[in-house]
């Protein structure tokens, strides 16, 4: 009864909230309602790494519920909508733009996902393209211009996330100038680059972009398709995920917490990390099962019927984050000096534990992961707003940057090949780089050519900043700071990452 009683509390407090809009409670209401239920076969030791205060916590499962009844991310093939139409929508495939744009709008309502709207819009220029033959520029960036609006008002967080590229196209020049209008912080967009395909100036074009609205970050196209092939994603944050599947689930590893528990090096690498990952692997395999043989959602949502997603496509993430705390806490309990991304030792003690936990990845097996081999795919977690002393994934802690970009740039070089599901770096940008754009492209370039797989930009002083993964508008945070609505849930998530994680303190470039 004691948790009975304290889940009314918690509804009651979410009915009465003076911030959450009507829509934001209705969510917060449904994501409540399963927190009494318990039908998952839980492995023995979860509760103690994961129901327990945040300074010790070692799992995290990202408040997915305790009855998974949906996949966490689901990657519609769009395409495929485009040329058939939806039989359960009632929709014939579009003829023209006014049709297309039409026509996704409705699609992206019926979309779910944890956040109950869609994390992936679609490869929006190679979708829009063959039906931009019979519009002018002007008539398709006021068409263009209505649908990111209506985007950006309906579709109420930033998690939703679209792609261009690597080709250039005029579809994608088009929405790159109508982003860069309208700085809006939904939806999310990427562009899928790779040197000699995607050209200088739709790159350049991208970077200014950039530098006004935070998005588009940047793909690395070549390193993405050689690990999940052609028909890849970027979802969410910066998800790599395939195209016409998903991710079941995603769970993270809190190591600077897991270090905490060893008594140096040799125990956290043979004792604690190993006995943590096993209970989040199964706790993950408990959760797939539940999803795929119980909840009924591939056998019964349209998606799944009409073939815009396969369940033998959908995949898992295993999480980490805290690297640089795991790694500054290790060599404190051996009485070393140094701090992560300061100092050579330090950096390959931290390469060290991810290979640790890939090789882990690669020897544990799932049933319903047939698209990446039976093994979940890593990933390099961006933090929640309740993180504190918590760095996103292997980054560099905000604060503790190196002076030097190019020195920031050969630490992370170390980690991003290991999480082809998603890492990236974020770096704000001074003002002066207005002038000269292809700074940044070099620094695309370079990186990329260095086996960096994702990186965000973004001007010191825009209004839109990208938080961890997923961007939110400053006037807005300070809205909700005043008791204002505001109108998309993720920017409470904003102002507790700026309040809890210094994001406004990241050294600018």
């Amino acid at each position: 009864m004691q948790r009975v009683n304290e889940t009314r509390e918690k509804i009651l407090d979410i009915i009465k909230s003076p911030t959450l809009t009507h829509e934001q409670k209705v969510a917060s209401l449904a994501n409540t309602a399963d927190s009494l239920l318990e039908v998952l076969d839980l492995p023995e030791g979860l509760d103690e790494l994961m129901n327990v205060p945040e300074d010790i916590k070692c799992i995290c499962d990202l408040n997915e519920g305790h009855a998974p009844l949906r996949p966490r991310y689901i990657i519609p093939d769009y395409a495929k909508f485009m040329k058939e139409g939806s039989r359960f929508l009632q929709l014939t495939p579009p003829t023209d733009l006014y049709e297309a744009l039409n026509s996704l709008l409705i699609f992206y309502k019926h979309v779910p996902s944890v956040t109950n709207f869609p994390v992936y819009l679609g490869q929006l220029d190679m979708l829009l393209e063959p039906f931009m033959q019979d519009v002018d520029d002007a008539t398709a960036k006021k068409l263009l211009r209505g649908f990111l609006v209506h985007v950006d008002r309906t579709i109420l967080d930033s998690f939703s996330h679209a792609n261009i590229g690597p080709q250039p196209t005029r579809t994608g020049r088009l929405l790159l100038e109508v982003e860069a209008e309208l700085t809006q912080a939904v939806p999310n967009l990427t562009l899928k680059y790779e040197e000699g395909v995607t050209d200088d100036d739709f790159a350049i074009q991208a970077v200014k972009t950039a530098l006004r609205s935070a998005k588009p970050s940047f793909a690395n196209h070549r390193m993405f398709k050689q690990e999940l092939g052609e028909n890849y994603v970027i979802a969410s944050c910066y998800n790599g995920l395939p195209l016409g599947g998903g991710s079941y689930t995603l769970c993270r590893l809190i190591l600077g917490n897991i270090a905490k528990r060893a008594s140096g090096i040799e125990d956290f690498k043979t004792n604690q990390l190993p006995y943590v990952m096993d209970i989040m692997a199964r706790y993950m395999d408990s959760r797939i099962r539940f999803e795929v043989e119980e909840s009924g959602f591939f056998e019964n949502n349209f998606l799944a019927k009409e073939g815009f997603i396969r369940r033998d496509r959908f995949t898992a993430m295993f999480g980490l984050v805290g690297l640089a705390e795991c790694v500054n806490i290790l060599l404190e309990k051996e009485g070393r000096s140094g701090r992560f991304g300061h100092d050579e030792y330090a950096t390959e003690l931290g390469e060290s534990i991810i290979r640790q936990i890939y090789e882990f990845n690669e020897k544990h097996h799932n049933p319903y992961c047939e698209i990446t081999g039976g093994h979940f795919l890593l990933h390099a977690q961006v933090g929640i707003s309740e993180d504190q002393n918590i760095s996103p994934g292997t980054r560099i802690p905000i604060g503790e940057e190196p002076d030097e970009m190019i020195d920031h740039l050969m630490v992370i070089n170390h980690f991003h090949k290991y999480f082809p599901s998603g890492t990236g770096d974020i770096f704000p940008i001074d003002v002066t780089v207005h002038q000269n754009p292809e700074y940044v492209l070099d620094i695309v370039k370079g990186s990329f050519r260095k086996e960096l797989r994702y990186l965000s930009f973004y001007e010191k002083n825009s209004d839109v900043i990208r938080i961890t993964g997923y961007l939110v508008k400053r006037s807005e945070i300070e809205k909700l700071k005043s008791g204002q609505n505001v109108l998309q849930d993720t920017t409470a998530l904003g102002m507790g990452a700026v309040l809890n994680g210094k994001i406004l303190d990241r050294k600018v470039r």
